[in-house]
């Protein structure tokens, strides 16, 4: 890292949490802004795509005419990072979803979006991460997906340990984009947003 030299990380501000995924980037040393236009994603060594409304995000990057800015800049190796509806974006393939729902490609794998069931189902686990060593992450899962389906090229970070929904998968990263189905800002533990800064956006910007 050059002294003094942070790198610039995007968070998606159309729709969702994106106050409390700019607060974590900015205490993991990355210099966090809100992206909202093509000029600014262009800006960016990096992007987060916040939870929220998976469709309604899809829609609002149409509206902002961000959608195919944001999948060329994927297929560029553009580092993301992408919680809940996030990892839904991020998908090459969506099941129970709206047809017109438009997905980003950015890792070859299948999501199933509200697979734990409806917000009253929303709950908390310990998970053994893979890049994490010092204990597990508390993961808070909120009307949350789960990934069907992981492609060849695609690592499995994190799985569900135990309980009804017990070895699906739940953290993946494929190249330089990671997607996590639970909400690593809402717990106060930075470490996943610190894995994405440290060893997925740096070496990619240089600094």
């Amino acid at each position: 890292m050059l002294d003094g030299v942070k790198p610039t990380i995007g968070v998606l501000a159309l729709q969702g949490d994106v106050r409390e995924h700019l607060h974590a980037l900015t205490a993991c040393g990355a210099e966090a802004v809100p992206v909202r236009r093509v000029s600014e994603l262009a800006a960016i060594d990096g992007l987060v795509l916040p939870g929220g409304e998976s469709t309604t995000i899809s829609k609002l990057l149409e509206v902002f005419e961000l959608l195919e800015p944001l999948r060329q800049r994927l297929r560029d190796g553009m580092p993301a990072y992408g919680s809940c509806a996030g990892m839904i974006l991020l998908a090459s393939e969506v099941l129970d979803t709206r047809p017109d729902m438009q997905a980003l490609h950015g890792i070859d794998m299948t999501v199933r979006r509200n697979a734990f069931g409806r917000q009253v189902d929303s709950f908390e686990t310990d998970l053994d991460f893979t890049g994490i060593d010092d204990g597990p992450v508390r993961a808070v899962f909120i009307r949350a997906p789960w990934v069907e389906r992981a492609g060849d090229g695609v690592e499995v970070l994190a799985r569900v340990p135990s309980g009804p929904a017990a070895g699906q998968i739940v953290a993946v990263r494929q190249g330089n984009v990671i997607a996590t189905s639970f909400h690593p800002e809402v717990t106060g533990d930075l470490r996943v947003h610190q894995l994405f800064v440290d060893t997925v956006v740096r070496p990619r910007a240089g600094v």
